[in-house]
């Protein structure tokens, strides 16, 4: 397995997760995927860095419901990859539930479940209410905003910090690490910026606790050390700015620009909950994740896959295979989308993800109930990344408030 950082060339019959062509139209390429190769798919995450990408839900299901066989550890496979593969900080090794099975995982799991099951989710709502009023209150005379910079991202790192007991100045390193590490671009530095905002909110918060998640992870019985304590927040900020700013905007998105869902959720035929499970069957904003690492030649339907080379899991191509949507019924109120993932890995803030994310579009609706586009849909950019699904902004107009 090798790595260069030279002008990208795909080892033949791989295809590249990573070129702007593919976040540009995902969905037409998991369609040529499924036609070329079936379920399980050769590609390249970067540059000389091969995986395979489930695109079949069953064959997924099996996969994350089989931990022996395909453990989330990476250790033997980074070996082979140098830091500054721009993919590595998001699939590195690390202490926590993560990237660790057995009882190692166990014993994170615990405390990350125990810590993030304390919040008081009447008084979350409270929060992202009055998140969103203050955000909506500086463009709501303007007319027009960028939803994306101006509404669902300030939420997401107002809500989480105030989780995570985290300061502003800290706050803002975490997401600049976490943005570097997504977009796969300066990556390897956005690991080190990442890694020291998180040692500084460890540092504070075991010399002053309070009544926060990290506080709470500091005093569980797991005994996590400082080092430790640093990698659970990498998780739950991995997850809590990036894929929920994206789900926020995506959701918004969707009922943007399919007219017929928009009118049922203005007649009240369909739920904003309904909106944000559409978009997590259809487009998730973690679109390909879930990574495990084979030990030994895997058999999958006929299907060899390499001892240690990634696993990839297609949220976004799972949830859309004919196998699974066939049927008069659809999609239509189904949640078995593998959005949150399933088996032992699952999302444990599933229910606080979706609150702060149904109620900040609720927000949104209520304050500005008719909106459009400022582009056309066609003329929205999305960011590249093998991983995410994301916009670059989300223009839009409306009647400016007085």
């Amino acid at each position: 397995m090798t790595f260069t950082s030279s002008v990208p060339t795909v080892a033949p019959g791989r295809v590249s997760l990573y070129e702007p062509g593919f976040a540009a139209d995902p969905h037409a390429a998991y369609e040529r995927m499924r036609g070329t190769y079936g379920p399980l798919v050769p590609v390249e995450l970067a540059p000389g860095i091969p995986a395979t990408l489930v695109i079949g839900y069953l064959q997924a299901r099996r996969i994350l419901n089989d931990p022996m066989y395909f453990p989330p550890d990476p250790r033997v496979w980074e070996q082979q990859v140098p830091a500054s593969c721009p993919v590595r900080p998001m699939m590195e090794w690390r202490p926590n539930a993560l990237r660790n099975g057995g009882t190692e995982h166990a014993r994170y799991r615990s405390a990350n479940t125990a810590s993030i099951n304390a919040v008081d989710q009447h008084r979350l709502r409270a929060q992202v209410e009055k998140v969103a009023a203050e955000s909506i209150a500086d463009f709501v005379t303007t007319g027009s905003a960028d939803l994306l910079t101006q509404y669902a991202w300030p939420i997401a790192f107002r809500i989480l910090s105030a989780l995570l007991g985290c300061p502003d100045e800290i706050g803002a390193r975490i997401a600049d690490g976490m943005a570097r590490i997504f977009n796969t671009t300066d990556a390897h530095q956005g690991n080190q910026i990442l890694g020291q905002a998180l040692a500084d909110l460890v540092a504070l918060r075991r010399r002053d606790p309070a009544d926060d998640i990290t506080s709470r992870l500091l005093a569980h019985p797991a005994e996590l050390t400082d080092e430790e304590m640093s990698h659970q927040l990498v998780t739950l900020y991995g997850a809590g700015i990036e894929p929920l700013t994206n789900l926020i905007a995506n959701t918004q998105l969707k009922i943007l620009t399919d007219e017929e869902f928009s009118a049922g959720l203005h007649a009240g035929r369909s739920t904003v909950r309904d909106a944000l499970d559409t978009v997590l069957y259809t487009d998730p904003p973690m679109a390909n994740y879930c990574i495990t690492y084979p030990p030994f030649p895997a058999d999958i339907d006929g299907f060899l896959l390499p001892a240690h080379q990634p696993v990839v899991i297609s949220m976004a191509a799972c949830n859309n295979d004919p196998e699974l949507t066939r049927g008069p019924a659809g999609i239509s109120g189904n949640r078995a989308h593998l959005a949150w993932s399933i088996g032992p890995h699952t999302c444990p803030a599933r229910s606080h993800a979706y609150l702060i994310a149904e109620t900040a579009v609720t927000c949104l609706l209520d304050a500005l109930p008719e909106m459009d586009l400022a582009v056309p849909a066609a003329e929205l950019r999305w960011r590249p990344g093998p991983f995410h699904r994301a916009l670059e902004s989300l223009p839009v107009r409306f009647s400016a408030a007085r």
